[in-house]
């Protein structure tokens, strides 16, 4: 077994290699369903037959394995390693899938993964049939890359290295992704010129390439977008996962695109839309799916329902027809009233409210603390949203139109 750190003193790199040994192994398949609630009590008995070092890090992985278990599925996430940086900047499988899924479309047979973390994208890649050339400056991360394309049969086509990114050679390959880490010793960094390299770095890097792409967080103001990149925001399960600028063959410069996964349906721009009409609320509201309002493409879904919005700030969309897609969720609205707390509070009691769903945007109210005052009883259901109509602080009641 290799030579753990003294007690009291931690080595990364020789604890994870200690759980890469039959006994570690052993000992990580001991505690893969450990409650961590009960975490002391565990370490104490296991101590009593195993290093305490390496029960230390069999626990710590332990917990990672199962934070990873919602972005990687059971069956991949207790047989990778994690770091908690890790876990935390990973891309959900599914969503890395798609973006390997788009490379292998156009032809793509190889790409420099840079910045590549524990893995996700590089065995994303490979899955799709592409070979990977997987570079981290962190030794450790590098070292969990490696494990992992091991521990899923994907080492033949995932080459690990630990180097400086902006000191390695992409020319070889087919494209290129740089995913920049965007977090910080204070947490989330916004600006994109301090992510790590920075953007201008890795636009830089992606333009030599024959095709490239850059994960970037969400909230990327379009004007830090350069024209030759074709922007894409990417939503799992109606939750905004990522952005990701795409430039090269195969791509339209200066396009917006919504995807919305799992069911792939996208809403494409070749750029800007113009602002939509904006007017009354109409008997249906439809709510745009994240990543159609950060791709700046509400006034696509204005035109598909032939509606407006409630507001020129809101990103709620209104209609007289029905009108159904996987970018929106539709309501039936029945009441619209002037804020007022205590009349909807009569309202929902005359309605038997019992089950409140509380939506907002362009309000200050909390939900819960709403929920609280209403004093909620009965056996109806009911959606409420605080917003904006045309400028006033307006309360909509409805109910969600069921998919045909």
């Amino acid at each position: 077994m290799n030579a753990l750190p003294p007690a009291g003193q931690t080595d990364p790199l020789a604890s994870f290699a200690a759980l890469r040994t039959p006994e570690g192994a052993a000992l990580l398949a001991e505690v893969r369903d450990h409650d961590p609630a009960q975490e002391l009590a565990t370490a104490t008995r296991l101590r009593r037959t195993h290093p305490a070092a390496l029960v230390s890090a069999a626990l710590g992985q332990a917990r990672l394995r199962q934070r990873a278990v919602a972005k990687f599925g059971a069956e991949d996430a207790y047989r990778m390693f994690f770091t908690p940086h890790g876990v935390e900047q990973a891309t959900r499988t599914s969503v890395a899938g798609y973006r390997a899924e788009r490379f292998a479309e156009l032809g793509v047979r190889s790409v420099a993964d840079l910045c590549c973390g524990i893995g996700g994208d590089a065995i994303a890649l490979a899955r799709a049939g592409i070979s990977v050339l997987a570079v981290d400056r962190d030794p450790l991360t590098a070292q969990v890359a490696r494990a992992n394309a091991e521990a899923l049969g994907l080492q033949d086509l995932v080459e690990v290295r630990c180097a400086d990114v902006v000191e390695t050679d992409t020319s070889p390959y087919d494209a290129v992704f740089v995913d920049p880490a965007r977090r910080g010793g204070r947490g989330r960094i916004f600006d994109p010129e301090a992510y790590s390299p920075p953007l201008s770095w890795a636009t830089g890097a992606a333009l030599k390439a024959p095709r490239a792409a850059l994960k970037i967080a969400p909230g990327v103001p379009h004007e830090a977008i350069e024209p030759q990149a074709e922007a894409e925001w990417i939503s799992d399960g109606g939750d905004v996962k990522e952005a990701v600028l795409w430039f090269g063959a195969g791509f339209t410069p200066g396009a917006f695109r919504a995807t919305l996964l799992p069911s792939r349906t996208a809403l494409v721009s070749d750029g800007p839309l113009p602002a939509p009409p904006v007017g009354p609320v109409g008997r249906y509201l439809y709510e745009p799916d994240g990543a159609v309002i950060r791709a700046h493409l509400v006034a696509d879904i204005v035109e598909r329902c032939e509606g407006r919005l409630i507001d020129e700030t809101i990103a709620y969309v209104t209609s007289d027809r029905p009108y159904e897609s996987d970018a929106t969720t539709a309501y039936e609205i029945t009441d619209q009233m002037p804020f007022n707390m205590k009349k909807l509070k009569a309202l929902l009691r005359q309605r038997q409210v019992g089950v409140l769903t509380v939506k907002k945007r362009g309000s200050a109210v909390e939900p819960e603390e709403l929920r609280r005052k209403m004093k909620l009883q009965g056996p109806h259901a009911a959606t409420v949203f605080l917003t904006r109509v045309a400028g006033a602080p307006t309360m909509l009641i409805g109910q969600p139109v069921k998919r045909a």
